[in-house]
C-alpha cells in the first residue's frame, strides 16, 4: 500500500527522490542524508543523486544490493514488490525515481506504485546471539 511521505523538511516535490528514500528508509532526518550525501559528492566530485554514489552510502548504512532478473524487467512494479516482499526495509530504484519500502508499504510523495524496479537495496538484518 502507498503512504504518502515526505521527510523534505520544506516539503518540497523537487527532484529529491533519493534523500527522501534514503531518510526514509534509515530513520535519519532529510537534512542528515542530505549532507551526508553532499559531502561524499564533494569529495568525489560528483552529484549526490549519482546512483553509484548513493549506493555507496547504503552500503554504508547496511544495505545489500539485490539486481532484479534481467529476464523479466518488465514484471515487477512498486506496487507489486510490496506483495513479495511484505517484511524489511528497502530502497529500490528504476532508473530514474528511488523509493522507500518498509513492512510491505512503499513510502513517497506520490503514488509511485506502477514504477518498475530494476534494482533493490535492502537492509540487512542483525542476527541476535
Amino acid at each position: 500500500m502507498w503512504i504518502y511521505a515526505n521527510p523534505n523538511p520544506c516539503r518540497s516535490e523537487e527532484p529529491d527522490c533519493v534523500v527522501r528514500a534514503i531518510a526514509l528508509a534509515t530513520g535519519q532526518t532529510w537534512d542528515e542524508v542530505h549532507w551526508d550525501l553532499c559531502v561524499m559528492s564533494h569529495a568525489m566530485c560528483t552529484m549526490p543523486s549519482v546512483n553509484w554514489l548513493w549506493e555507496q552510502y547504503l552500503f554504508r548504512c547496511g544495505f545489500e544490493k539485490f539486481l532484479l532478473p534481467e529476464s523479466c524487467p518488465e514484471c515487477v512494479t512498486v506496487r507489486e514488490f510490496t506483495k513479495q516482499y511484505p517484511h524489511g526495509t528497502y530502497v529500490i530504484g528504476t532508473g530514474h525515481h528511488a523509493v522507500c519500502i518498509r513492512s510491505g508499504n512503499y513510502m513517497d510523495s506520490w503514488d509511485s506504485g506502477d514504477e518498475r524496479p530494476t534494482y533493490f537495496f535492502r537492509k540487512k538484518e542483525i542476527k541476535h546471539a
